[in-house]
């Protein structure tokens, strides 16, 4: 693939983060206030379009050479408790911060800077954890051609339906997208990018940053740039340009949230983008682990914000 593609890729990205308001703590907020579970489960079903992938490409014999994975340890679920109290401070997770800047928040620059200053830092300190050959899942390794077809048959079904949605929606005038229209953009592009780049998620760009390892990024780092400015596009076309300068308050909690979630990723390790998108589908233990730890510490937080005041009316 050229690069103009791929950096198309990520611009696609980046305006389909924007558009379908993929955020972890915004889908927890979600559940407690709402009781709907819409988001979370659009996060999830990214997991399972990438999963869906990696079957296809192993049965056609174009599934990529796997990175090495980690052991399961408490590490992880230390890293995803990190994660979640860094992306509550931040307002957002990582995800979101895309999303943010994208609407003209201009606080949400800070995240990235505090991202690699906490990773740089407890990298230095505890040492990332070692990465070890893991066999690939046994269903991946060999995979009945029935399988093949039903996982296949359910995607297309799965993707005429978004798609006959969306037409609907467009028809009617509606130009944002649902989270799960979203979240099918995140994880096809995500799949093309992991075909011809490896496994790209713009955390992992910053942590390889903040290891001293820029010389080896090559085009995978200039997908970072162009991530964002598909977010700013997705924003400006979709009237949801704010054009918010930063205040000293919002600038330090922007900043503090990405120090906490940069030094969860080096626990964990990886971000709860890679998380979701790469290590959730293989079912690595340690993502799943961290990103339970991660939903619930913000349930937590959430559940308590929700009752405090209930409480507080009650007293005397």
């Amino acid at each position: 693939m050229s690069v103009v593609a791929c950096v198309a890729l990520a611009l696609l990205m980046g305006y389909a983060i924007q558009r379908g308001g993929t955020c972890t703590v915004a889908a927890l907020e979600e559940l407690v206030q709402r009781r709907r579970w819409t988001r979370l489960r659009a996060l999830l079903e990214a997991s399972l379009w990438v999963l869906g992938g990696f079957v296809v490409l192993r049965a056609l014999g174009h599934l990529p050479h796997l990175p090495m994975g980690y052991p399961l340890h408490w590490h992880a679920a230390v890293g995803g408790a990190l994660l979640g109290l860094g992306a509550l401070i931040n307002g957002g997770c990582v995800f979101a911060v895309v999303a943010r800047v994208g609407s003209g928040q201009w606080a949400w620059l800070a995240t990235p800077p505090g991202f690699l200053l906490g990773y740089g830092v407890l990298a230095r300190w505890v040492g990332v954890a070692a990465a070890m050959p893991l066999a690939l899942p046994v269903w991946l390794q060999a995979i009945p051609l029935g399988w093949l077809a039903l996982i296949v048959a359910a995607l297309l079904v799965r993707l005429a339906w978004l798609v006959w949605r969306a037409a609907g929606h467009w028809r009617q005038g509606k130009r944002s997208w649902s989270p799960h229209q979203a979240t099918l953009v995140i994880g096809l592009v995500f799949l093309l990018l992991f075909v011809n780049l490896g496994a790209w998620a713009y955390t992992d760009v910053l942590a390889e940053l903040a290891s001293g390892r820029f010389m080896h990024l090559g085009l995978r780092g200039w997908l970072l740039p162009a991530l964002f400015v598909g977010a700013l596009y997705g924003g400006w076309t979709a009237g949801l340009w704010q054009q918010r300068w930063p205040d000293p308050v919002t600038l330090t909690r922007c900043f503090c949230g990405g120090l906490l979630m940069g030094a969860g990723a080096v626990l964990v390790p990886g971000g709860n983008d890679s998380m979701i998108l790469f290590g959730m589908p293989l079912l690595w233990p340690n993502a799943w682990l961290a990103f339970a730890s991660m939903c619930a510490v913000v349930l937590l937080a959430l559940c308590g914000r929700e009752l405090w005041p209930r409480a507080a009316g009650r007293s005397p």
